[in-house]
């Protein structure tokens, strides 16, 4: 099953800063490209468990007896780090967003370029998909998802559409969504109006934001003095919460201080914002977006 290149490969992994015998985690495996290379320089005694609730993503498991395979949110990564008798590990690392596989497996509904059924789970067994949100959220819930997950000014109006539109006939496919915003999306920048909107449903479906947050909390627990966190994001709202946690261990607000007046904070940064170069960007367009920042817990 194609899933295409794994993006900033060598620099998310060369941020876990791999000792050979160490304990990582991949929270988001999708094709394995992260795991693979991390395997690579694993010894014998290293250990890798991988993350996904996608059920897609077990056909790509990979046969070492160092590597684990857990086909589960990772918002639950520490109980089940736990189960598997890992509570501390050396490093942790995500690739936030959608795989490139559900982009272009057109039933899977994540896509601008295919007609297919409204859905967007990342795992198929959760009962919430995009036709929900889209035909039976209140309008004031859609303006909401519209304004916070896409940052969309026009996101009243785009509820206050959907909504009367629905009402004569539900809206059930992708193609169906376009056409009923049809006059909101302006010819030459339809394409990234329709990406905010499909993002916005997206996150919404997945709860992103919220599943991210509870991960984030976790990782100081997880991590053991020394362990690194190295994450992929691909869009502001996601890279915000990353950068304020790696910071302040925080999402919100000010850390505490101690009694010489210093910031007691979890994590310090190492390095810089790191981006693809142009020429990854051409090779992978998925690329375009991403933004790795590594930590290392103290």
């Amino acid at each position: 099953m194609d899933y295409h290149n794994p993006v900033l490969l060598k620099e998310t992994v060369d941020g876990l800063a791999i000792k050979p015998d160490g304990v990582y985690v991949d929270v988001t495996f999708g094709g394995g490209g992260h795991s693979r290379e991390i395997l690579k320089r694993l010894g014998d005694q290293g250990k890798l468990f991988a993350f996904d609730q996608d059920k897609d993503a077990l056909d790509n498991a990979l046969d070492d007896p160092r590597f684990t395979l857990i086909n589960e949110n990772f918002r639950f990564a520490k109980r089940f780090l736990r189960f598997y008798g890992a509570a501390k590990v050396d490093g942790i690392l995500g690739d936030f967003g959608v795989s490139s596989h559900q982009f272009d497996v057109a039933e899977r509904g994540f896509s601008t370029r295919f007609d297919a059924k409204l859905d967007m789970r990342m795992n198929q067994d959760d009962k919430l998909s995009a036709y929900h949100v889209v035909n039976e959220y209140s309008e004031e819930d859609l303006g909401r998802v519209l304004l916070q997950y896409g940052e969309l000014r026009s996101a009243p109006k785009l509820a206050r559409t959907l909504v009367s539109v629905r009402k004569d006939k539900a809206i059930e496919t992708t193609e169906d969504l376009k056409q009923a915003l049809q006059s909101y999306l302006p010819k030459g920048r339809e394409h990234k109006l329709l990406a905010q909107i499909y993002q916005a449903i997206r996150i919404e479906v997945n709860q992103e934001l919220e599943v991210l947050k509870e991960f984030l909390q976790q990782t100081e627990e997880m991590l053991k003095p020394g362990g690194r966190l190295s994450l992929i994001s691909y869009h502001s709202l996601e890279d915000r919460l990353v950068k304020r946690y790696m910071r302040n261990g925080l999402f919100e607000g000010e850390p505490e201080k101690d009694i010489f007046g210093n910031f007691t904070v979890p994590f310090k940064k190492v390095g810089g914002l790191i981006v693809p170069s142009k020429e990854e960007i051409k090779q992978n367009n998925r690329a375009r977006s991403a933004k790795l920042r590594v930590a290392e817990k103290l």
